[in-house]
């Protein structure tokens, strides 16, 4: 069964594939993270940090119709290009297929090799909290 996260997990992995080296596979990170949406000043709160990344990092989520829809920003051009590649494969999509649904990029994409250690740690933490606001939302429900 092929859910939203799915496709849009394997679109990813085509537009990575179309880069023969990890410098223009950062240059890409890095562009999709300069096209992040203007994050307000007022969610840039101790609230909304995520811990466990070495940059700063603000997340925010919010449910409208059954679907969760994220907001984030990082003072780091690769760290807010991870946000932007998280965004597009989860915002918008239900609790259930982002529970269902296991991060099989990171390593389809070899991130673990690519980025410093701390940056994976920031990824995964990252990860967690989508998961976290997925399962809290799936309670609520």
């Amino acid at each position: 069964m092929s859910n939203e996260i799915q496709i849009a997990q394997q679109e990813l992995i085509e537009d990575f594939e179309m880069f023969e080296d990890w410098m223009d596979r950062y240059q890409y990170l890095i562009d999709m993270g300069r096209r992040l949406p203007e994050f307000p000043e007022s969610y840039r709160t101790d609230e909304n940090r995520i811990r466990g990344c070495q940059s700063q990092v603000w997340f925010v989520a919010k449910e409208q119709e059954g679907r969760l829809h994220f907001e984030a920003i990082s003072d780091a051009a690769i760290v807010s290009g991870l946000i932007a590649l998280l965004l597009r494969l989860y915002s918008g999509r239900t609790p259930k297929d982002i529970l269902d649904t296991p991060p099989d990029f990171v390593t389809a994409l070899q991130l673990e090799a690519h980025l410093s250690p701390t940056r994976s740690t920031g990824l995964s933490s990252m990860l967690i909290a989508i998961r976290r606001f997925a399962s809290e939302a799936m309670r609520a429900a």
